[in-house]
């Protein structure tokens, strides 16, 4: 847009140049050709005839005037090729008198032509065109290219100059986004004062966001530490001085419960970026699937090439598969069987690999699909059979985030719930 405006402004520029500079510079002209005719009949008319072939051979030597006689056989091309000629030709014969001709060319000789009589006799008076072209055309033109390439030039200097530190602040904002926070220093000694006082306060939030996050981290793990210990009492003292095994088992899984919902909140609060590495996919969806092989309420089907490569931390994917394959147990049962029956499947697609974790159970609503990976939502109580905290596909939304991919949920066709899983390709 700012190209745009400059070429048009250069555009508007010349146009008004044209209409008061150049066109009354052309008028002038004619009517110094006019005087100029004038003179040069009055000179011829009071001149006897050896001081008048004086005169004409002095205009052509030191005026490069030609004055010829003029021929009932000349032939003759007129002169108004352009509006400008136009006007010259009008003004001419405005001054000159009616009979006036003016020619561009006279016999094939090119020129300002201007047809004259002295005491009945007709006569040419030729002189060069150049003298009513003030500016010409690849004058012009080269004026335009070379004001439109300087404005166009100032233009993506201009341009640059703002569109850097923007630039700059737009990769910023999206480290911090990604809890990148070393990465987001901007510099604080820009020439702008405005860009400067920008990044300064870019900074100190970013450092005070990267003081929140550690505070948090600490102060997770500080309840992390403080809740396992008095519930690692709770469990000794709960097996060792409950007589009733009933209530002892169902007392140690409430105790294991609770301890998995400290592991939940603190896998979803981990703060950081993912190490990426090249992976199998393969071996880390067989070592996911081996705890349930003998598993009786789950029955697996993996679709995984051997070869598939795949950015992402093992330990990290491992998880979310983990995760998904344990929801779909809990949630993914058939109605007639009660077991849950899993599709893992891969594929590679123009640098991503797709994968796909897919049960055969009922469903969710399409209400309740979108809030999913909400952390602490929990959909309809058919999928809600078990107690947690909600977390679960959060987490997994969250991890697979972290190594630059993305998580989605959808309602399969044939029925059950698919979770679509897209990572780069190693």
């Amino acid at each position: 847009m700012l190209a745009l405006l400059l070429i048009g402004s250069t555009v508007a520029w010349l146009q008004t140049f044209r209409a008061l500079e150049y066109e009354p510079r052309v008028i002038m002209a004619a009517q110094q050709i006019a005087s100029l005719v004038n003179l040069s009949r009055a000179a011829l008319v009071h001149s006897d005839a050896i001081a008048r072939v004086s005169l004409i051979k002095t205009l052509a030597d030191e005026e490069g005037v030609r004055i010829l006689p003029r021929e009932p056989s000349d032939k003759f091309e007129p002169f108004d090729k352009t509006t400008l000629d136009d006007r010259i030709t009008q003004e001419l014969s405005q001054r000159l008198g009616p009979g006036t001709i003016v020619a561009g060319s006279v016999n094939g000789e090119v020129g300002l032509w201007v047809g004259f009589l002295i005491d009945g006799d007709s006569y040419w008076l030729l002189m060069d065109r150049s003298r009513v072209s003030p500016l010409g055309g690849k004058t012009w033109l080269i004026w335009l290219l070379t004001a439109a390439v300087l404005s166009l030039t100032g233009a993506a200097v201009i341009a640059r100059l703002i569109n850097r530190p923007l630039k700059q602040l737009s990769f910023a904002a999206s480290r911090v986004r990604d809890g990148d926070f070393d990465a987001s220093h901007l510099d604080e000694k820009a020439v702008t004062s405005e860009i400067r006082e920008v990044n300064i306060g870019f900074n100190r939030m970013a450092a005070q966001l990267a003081k929140i996050e550690q505070d948090r981290a600490v102060m997770l793990a500080g309840i992390s530490h403080d809740l396992r210990t008095p519930l690692a009492r709770l469990r000794l003292e709960t097996e060792m001085s409950v007589a009733d095994e009933d209530a002892r088992d169902h007392m140690a899984a409430d105790i294991a419960q609770l301890d998995a919902i400290i592991d939940k909140f603190l896998d979803y609060a981990r703060p950081g970026q993912a190490t990426l590495k090249p992976v199998m996919l393969a071996d880390i969806v067989e070592a996911c699937v081996y705890p349930f092989k003998d598993a009786e309420d789950i029955q697996l089907r993996v679709d995984v090439p051997p070869n598939l490569r795949v950015m992402a931390d093992e330990v990290e994917l491992a998880r979310v598969l983990s995760n998904l394959l344990e929801n779909a147990r809990r949630y993914g049962k058939s109605v007639e069987t009660g077991v849950a029956i899993v599709d893992i499947a891969a594929r590679a697609r123009e640098h991503w690999i797709l994968i796909k974790v897919r049960d055969h159970g009922i469903g969710v609503s399409p209400e309740a699909l979108f809030n999913l990976t909400k952390p602490f939502f929990r959909g309809d109580a058919a999928r809600t059979a078990a107690t947690g905290a909600g977390l679960g596909l959060s987490i997994v939304d969250k991890t697979v985030q972290r190594m630059g991919g993305t998580f989605a949920l959808a309602n399969s066709g044939s029925g059950g719930l698919a979770a679509h899983i897209k990572l780069h390709e190693a």
